[in-house]
């Protein structure tokens, strides 16, 4: 196994919330429990969760986004300028529709010292010193804020258009990296929907009814996200999760990566690429060609969070063999397709379901890369 994340067994880093945490957390939505009554669930909850993750064979420890109801909407929320706000409608999956809630720019975007991720990566950090594991912590990618926005949804007081927002956005997420780093942050993610949307026609269709510029618009991606990155310390580590939409065990797009690969394998300046390749929906290997000879790993989402049939090991690693034809075995990795609850409401499969995936993805990488 390797001691630089990402691990040759990793994971993306949200798991289904356990029954006391779910109940803390509606009690406090109804007014039934005190915020520090739901405090001391949580930490309790993570503890626990850091635990198992270490016990399962994992290097690397998440807090399973317990903290959050979003996998992005908390953190986007927690920025200075940017409200969530209510809507008319939530983001349509295949079949279902998640909340009615979305972003609003209303002032300067900003990354302050307050905002209440870095206490929960500080708490994380503590837990996974306890079991010697390497404290892994997500937060969504610049893009999805840019690529989310909804018409209208940059306030003209303080910016003019959703294009100006850029420098400002960037400039927010250096902070945030810097704070993170001086917290003791040495593996962050960027979770990342905006370049699996970029690989659908039916998605690309519905940026531009939200006034998306979608020509050029990996290359922009790939700019913004490379002024967020550049001039980190050499010793963070920053990997990015592509997501094609992973709420109540359905989805939202479709398509290989071919028509961004080259932008986001060839020319962002991320260690690591969890790409997920659990379904067709995923397209073939071929992409992996763009992948730069070096340190840069591609985490092979092979073991899917979306139903609870457990995957067979020996294909899993045929599936390893295949990608071998595009990547070096050395710049290759193994996790779950996804998270296993993205939102609070978490996919269709058991605690058990669940484990039996982790557990899954140790042996296998124990047995492919020793």
């Amino acid at each position: 196994m390797t001691a630089r994340p990402p691990f040759r067994a990793d994971i993306v880093g949200s798991f289904l919330r356990p029954a006391p945490l779910a109940d803390a957390r509606h009690r406090r939505a109804q007014g039934e429990l005190a915020e520090e009554g739901l405090r001391a669930v949580e930490d309790a909850a993570v503890a626990d969760l850091v635990a198992k993750e270490s016990a399962a064979g994992l290097q690397v420890a998440s807090d399973g986004e317990f903290r959050r109801s979003w996998w992005h909407f908390d953190f986007f929320g927690g920025l200075d300028g940017v409200d969530i706000v209510d809507l008319d409608h939530g983001i349509q999956f295949q079949g279902v529709q998640t909340g009615h809630r979305g972003i609003r720019v209303s002032g300067p975007i900003g990354f302050s010292d307050a905002h209440q991720f870095l206490a929960h990566f500080r708490a994380l950090q503590k837990d996974a010193a306890s079991v010697g594991t390497v404290p892994k912590f997500t937060i969504p990618a610049p893009t999805v804020l840019d690529f989310r926005l909804e018409p209208d949804a940059v306030d003209p007081a303080f910016y003019d258009g959703r294009d100006a927002i850029v420098d400002d956005l960037v400039r927010a997420y250096r902070d945030a990296l810097a704070a993170f780093y001086d917290a003791g942050a040495r593996y962050l993610q960027f979770d990342d929907t905006a370049w699996a949307y970029l690989c659908s026609e039916v998605e690309l269709g519905k940026a531009r009814e939200r006034g998306i510029r979608t020509d050029g618009i990996a290359e922009r991606y790939a700019t913004l996200l490379n002024r967020v990155l550049d001039g980190k310390p050499d010793d963070l580590v920053v990997t990015t999760h592509v997501c094609r939409g992973n709420f109540r065990s359905t989805w939202i797009s479709s398509g290989g990566y071919e028509p961004v690969a080259e932008q986001l394998l060839g020319n962002t300046g991320y260690d690591g690429y969890f790409l997920e390749y659990d379904s067709e929906r995923a397209g073939g290997f071929e992409p992996l060609r763009f992948l730069p000879e070096g340190d840069k790993i591609a985490v092979l989402g092979l073991i899917t969070t979306k139903t609870g049939g457990l995957e067979h090991a020996d294909a899993v690693r045929r599936r390893i063999d295949e990608a071998q034809a595009f990547a070096p075995l050395e710049q290759l990795a193994l996790s779950p397709q996804c998270g296993f609850a993205s939102t609070e409401e978490g996919n269709a499969l058991t605690e058990d379901e669940q484990w039996a995936k982790i557990r899954l993805v140790v042996d296998t990488a124990a047995s492919v890369w020793g």
